[in-house]
């Protein structure tokens, strides 16, 4: 049991980053609200259209989404289907998260990690920035956070694994 101790010491922590940086990019929402309603009045209160403007939101949206996924794991607010996960107790619950875990989660940022990393690299070694007159520059930078997705999942996730790994060493309750 004295393991679990600073296993459970470093989820915490690695809660603790994911929690921070999806508390940081939820302020990104109350700017998609006004940039859309700026673009809504613009175009059609003043007949202005901003491309870059509308662009930003996009951008936004990208950022809430990728780097407020770890947030989203850690805090159990992610999507499950749960007819049968509801009615387990805490080590049936800790073995399917762990092995959801390492079954589905782990490769799927190992592989998007791997897959992404030619994508943003070619986009940053053209400078790519966007294909609309007016639009935002430095495209490259919005597809940079691609890798962070993986990178903020796998902290979240790492701290959900080692909380079951927690529960699981744990004497069973009878």
């Amino acid at each position: 049991m004295p393991v679990a101790v600073p296993a459970l010491r470093l989820a915490a922590v690695l809660d603790t980053v994911a929690r921070r940086i999806g508390q940081a990019v939820a302020w990104l929402t109350l700017g998609m609200v006004l940039a859309t309603l700026a673009v809504v009045v613009l175009r059609y209160g003043a007949g202005v259209g901003l491309i870059w403007l509308q662009e930003s939101v996009t951008w936004m949206h990208a950022l809430v989404f990728m780097l407020g996924a770890g947030y989203t794991l850690g805090a159990d607010e992610h999507v499950r289907v749960d007819v049968f996960y509801r009615g387990f107790g805490p080590r049936a619950r800790a073995i399917v998260d762990l092995a959801g875990t390492l079954l589905f989660l782990l490769p799927f940022c190992v592989f998007l990690a791997w897959q992404s990393w030619p994508y943003v690299a070619g986009s940053w070694q053209i400078a790519e920035r966007s294909r609309e007159a007016g639009g935002l520059p430095m495209l490259y930078l919005l597809k940079a956070v691609i890798p962070l997705l993986p990178a903020v999942l796998l902290l979240a996730g790492s701290a959900l694994a080692l909380r079951c790994l927690a529960v699981l060493r744990r004497p069973p309750e009878r």
